[in-house]
């Protein structure tokens, strides 16, 4: 009875579940289903009755979990504050048909324009639906400020606490707490939450919204959410979208259903306003600034006699387009034409002036951050030139390019949207409507123009296996995929089956591009880690350094101060010190002043110290050495150089670099080093605008390069030869990394390199052509025996006595270990050998010998007697040779005292062979006395004496 009681409670317990909190359900199912204890075999009844007891004891405890879940649950649902939505919003007449659509479907697309309240109202729409209590109402924004101001305006809208109730979420901000029922966060959170939360417990819904923008994040968060739908079947799942490329989202989602809510928009006529050329010499750039200058003129001329603000917006694609726009347009002597310019980097004060009122004639020159990010009041004209600069990586080149592209037609229309929202609108495109119907339909995502590395990382992390089946919205190319994987074997964070390495891991961990995230561990190893921290964390945001047009000169000579003549790194490690030195000394409002007088721009310096404070922290946690002491110039940019090995450059002529994969490229002009040019240099970025740049740019040596890059580098060799003085077979070695030589003309031992090639030249040239110099005494022996054969030949002047070289050889190669190599190989191998076998090596006359021969030391002596002197006789057979033949020895104080006739008879053994020689020089007419030769000479020898007379 009790066993069925238990099983019973457990089965009670089980359904109680679905009521408990979404991140403490998959546990809970898992301590139902665990087993209760081995069984026994033919065990007692006490040990029955303990079984029994421990499992009601984990019931009992189960049981109190579930009721604090559910204690949370209930408290969460009686903190769903009442609902109310604005009516002027076009969202708010939906409310029902979405509503019903959420608790009909897994995944609903909402798609409507800016101003539609979408962004809003829809958090809200999910807590009336009974959403957000059983987990939080996930809501995410792509940039950070969007984050903060969606999340205040909800909880204003609802009542509520900012930070309670509803929070947000952005990297070095976390304003939430354990009653937030919805959650605004930029989608980089969401990502990284996956690293820990790969189910997404904590949330019940979640809304992705601006979807349209198609950033990396936004992409890899719905394939991501497509794995994960099937195993969360209580998840439900918001994408909202500007009207672009519905039916793509609605079929990655197995044709989810479409809600379309339209936006608060006025009529909007187009006017097609092609370029033209009367003077047929006009650049590009001419041409549309003087059409944008015409078009202003054509917008001035409507508005005649109209009593109203004039607000115009034109897109150009970057700062220097709009530098010289903006010129030209106040030179075009415009009366009351404000003029203002509104790009990223632009400072928060000149960006405020966009927001502000006005009630004369304005125009906004802007690049696509007006496109969708931020809506610019007033504007009633749209001059749309129809270009965008487009970040794009080249698989090629490997460079981030920025070329100035087409837009699209959904680009366009966006650009359209941003006028009709006060009155009737008139938009301007400077091209035909032939051109814009040619067009692309949309703008390519940016998972099809940026290198994959960081994502593909991710993915191995958690282990979502190939990428090649991951449900991208759309599928990157695998020459994307490729290249990302390269990029990952660059920086050691896979090998090469592709499987993530240690050093993988931990680079994963960082939340800052890989390359600088390679940086930071190096730097670690080297002692440079303070120092590296700084550099990343400036290199990870936007150069907080502003240049205003107006007051360039000025704010130049105030940058100088930092420069480093070595290094553009090392400077803002000189601006970071000053900077830090002047916080700690001023109030907040000085310190503002002080960044205003210096070009410095506040909320950028702060970012940097948000960044390095974080980056700080992380490298803790993670027990990376922290240095006290400063480091180094080398060991701070040789811990750089790690993550930027693709970015090296070679100078190649007076101002040219020639860098990886044989790409020549420029030192920018705003580089400290740009008249300096040292011989080689490494880069944070190469960029391809009017040509190919370097920024931040620092002189580095060239024999930092390979030992980082061993595991990158091509290594050929040649002229590979045995060196008697070194005992080793040796090679020159030249190293190149991506086609960029970094080490010419080196000798290296080329037994490391191809240890069977090399065993086989050191036996032939080492040791059976005698060129190695040991004194070891097999070889002593070896080389003895070898001259005693040798000077035999000679005697005999026959090649036939010693066997071939190939015997030798064979000799050697039986009895040599495959590693020897070279001399150290051999010496170290034979003394142990020599133990054992003394004389394993020592060649005998046997083997050397072809066949006996046995010369008479009286007709071969190794001296000849010349009144009473002792002369030393060599012999050497080689025809060739100006020695062929005997030499004797004759000191130079007795050299008269010998006779020239006794040094003519030469030695016994050869003297037959003198006289046949003497006999066949004869004229014709005498020689054929003696036939046959042969027969006259061996007669006439025998009887022929040295007397001491010619």
């Amino acid at each position: 009875m009790a066993r069925q009681h238990t099983s019973g409670l457990s089965n009670a317990l089980a359904a109680e579940i679905d009521r408990c909190m979404v991140r403490d359900r998959f546990a809970l199912r898992k301590l139902i289903q665990s087993p209760r204890g081995s069984s026994s075999r033919g065990g007692s009844r006490n040990r029955g009755k303990q079984r029994r007891d421990d499992a009601s004891g984990r019931d009992k405890r189960l049981a109190s979990r579930i009721e604090r879940s559910q204690a949370q649950v209930l408290a969460r649902r009686e903190a769903v504050p009442a609902v109310t939505y604005p009516r002027q919003l076009p969202i708010s007449a939906r409310v029902t048909e979405l509503r019903e659509a959420l608790e009909k479907h897994q995944v609903v697309i909402v798609a409507g324009e800016t101003g539609s309240g979408k962004t809003t109202q829809l958090p809200k729409i999910c807590l009336e639906a009974g959403r957000g209590v059983f987990g939080t109402i996930g809501h995410t924004q792509p940039r950070r400020v969007a984050a903060r101001t969606v999340g205040a305006r909800i909880a204003e809208e609802l009542g509520v606490t900012f930070g309670e109730e509803v929070g947000y979420q952005v990297r070095f901000t976390d304003k939430t707490s354990p009653k937030t029922l919805v959650k605004v966060m930029t989608d980089g959170i969401l990502l990284a939450e996956t690293q820990n939360d790969r189910f997404l417990e904590q949330y019940d819904t979640l809304i992705i919204d601006e979807a349209h923008e198609r950033s990396l994040n936004i992409d890899f968060l719905l394939g991501y959410l497509k794995r994960v739908l099937p195993k969360r079947p209580d998840l439900k799942v918001i994408v909202t979208s500007a009207t672009i490329d519905l039916e793509r989202f609605s079929r990655h989602f197995g044709n989810a259903p479409v809600v379309q809510v339209s936006g608060r928009t006025y009529p909007v006529d187009v006017l097609y306003r092609p370029l033209e050329d009367d003077t047929k010499t006009a650049d590009s750039d001419e041409l549309v600034q003087r059409a944008i200058v015409d078009a202003v003129n054509e917008v001035l001329q409507l508005e005649t006699g109209r009593k109203r603000p004039v607000g115009i917006i034109v897109f150009l694609p970057g700062e220097r387009e709009i530098r010289e726009t903006a010129q030209l347009l106040r030179k075009a002597g415009i009366t009351g034409l404000e003029v203002l310019p509104l790009y990223s980097r632009l400072s928060n004060a000149e960006q405020n002036k966009v927001f502000n009122e006005f009630r004369g004639r304005r125009v906004v020159l802007a690049t696509n951050v007006a496109e969708t990010s931020l809506t610019v009041p007033g504007i009633r004209y749209v001059i749309d030139p129809g270009t965008v600069r487009v970040s794009r990586y080249s698989i090629r080149s490997k460079v981030q390019q920025l070329p100035v592209e087409r837009v699209s037609q959904a680009s366009a229309e966006q650009r359209k949207g941003r006028c009709g929202r006060l009155s009737e609108g008139i938009c301007i495109r400077l091209y035909s409507e032939e051109d814009f119907e040619a067009r692309e339909a949309f703008t390519q995502p940016e998972i099809l123009r940026t290198n994959l590395a960081a994502v593909i990382l991710q993915m191995l992390m958690l282990r979502l296996g190939d990428i090649s089946d991951f449900p991208f919205v759309e599928k990157p190319d695998q020459r994307q995929v490729n290249d990302g994987f390269h990029l990952l074997f660059e920086l050691g964070a896979v090998d090469h089956q592709r499987n993530v390495t240690r050093l993988g891991r931990d680079l994963a961990r960082f939340p800052v591009d890989l390359r600088f995230a390679r940086m930071l561990v190096e730097a670690a190893q080297k002692g440079a880690l303070a120092e590296v921290l700084v550099i990343t964390s400036a290199l990870s945001i936007a150069d907080p350094r502003e240049r205003p047009h107006e007051a360039r000169d000025a704010a130049d000579e105030k940058h100088a101060r930092f420069d480093d003549e070595r290094s553009d790194f090392v400077a803002f490690l000189n601006l970071w010190r000053h900077y830090e030195g002047q916080r700690q000394e001023l109030t907040q409002g000085k310190l503002r002043k002080l960044c205003r007088d210096e070009f410095l721009a506040f909320m950028r310096m702060r970012e940097w110290r948000d960044v390095h404070r974080e980056l700080t922290v992380l490298c803790r946690e993670m027990k990376l050495h922290m240095n006290d002491a400063p480091a180094s110039y080398e060991a701070i940019h040789q811990s750089l150089l790690s993550g930027l090995l693709g970015f090296i450059g070679s100078r190649d002529g007076e101002h040219e670099y020639l860098g990886a994969r044989n790409r020549r490229h420029h030192i920018f002009p705003g580089s400290a080093l740009f008249r300096k040019r040292p011989r080689w240099i490494v880069s944070s970025q190469l960029t391809q605008t009017s040509r190919l740049f370097g920024r931040v740019v620092g002189s580095i040596d060239k024999k930092w390069i390979e030992p980082l890059a061993r595991h990158l580098v091509h290594r050929s060799y040649s002229d590979v030869t045995f060196e008697g003085s070194q005992g080793e077979v040796m090679a020159t070695e030249e190293v190149s990394l991506y086609n960029l030589p970094i080490v010419t003309n080196r000798r290296v031992n080329y037994g490391a390199v191809e240890p069977l090639e090399a065993r086989a030249l050191f036996i032939q040239q080492g040791l059976v052509e005698g060129q190695l110099r040991s004194r070891a005494p097999f070889y002593r022996h070896n080389t003895r025996l070898l001259a005693e054969i040798d000077a035999l030949e000679s005697k005999a002047r026959k090649r036939d006595i010693r066997v071939r070289n190939d015997v030798l050889f064979d000799f050697y190669d039986r009895r040599l270990p495959h590693h020897i190599c070279g001399r150290s190989d051999l010496d170290h191998w034979r003394k142990e050998m020599e133990r054992e076998s003394p004389k394993m090596l020592h060649l005998s006359s046997d083997l050397l010998m072809a066949r006996d021969v046995s010369l008479p030391a009286a007709e071969f002596p190794e001296a000849m007697i010349v009144d009473d002197m002792r002369l030393k006789l060599d012999y050497h057979f080689d025809p060739l040779h100006a020695d062929d033949g005997v030499s004797v020895n004759v000191p130079v104080a007795v050299i008269r005292q010998i006779p020239e006739a006794r040094l003519d008879w030469l030695i016994p053994g050869l003297l037959q062979e003198k006289c046949l020689a003497l006999i066949r020089s004869l004229p014709k007419s005498v020689r054929k006395n003696f036939v046959p030769a042969q027969d006259y000479v061996e007669r006439a020898v025998k009887g022929l004496e040295y007397e001491g007379r010619p």
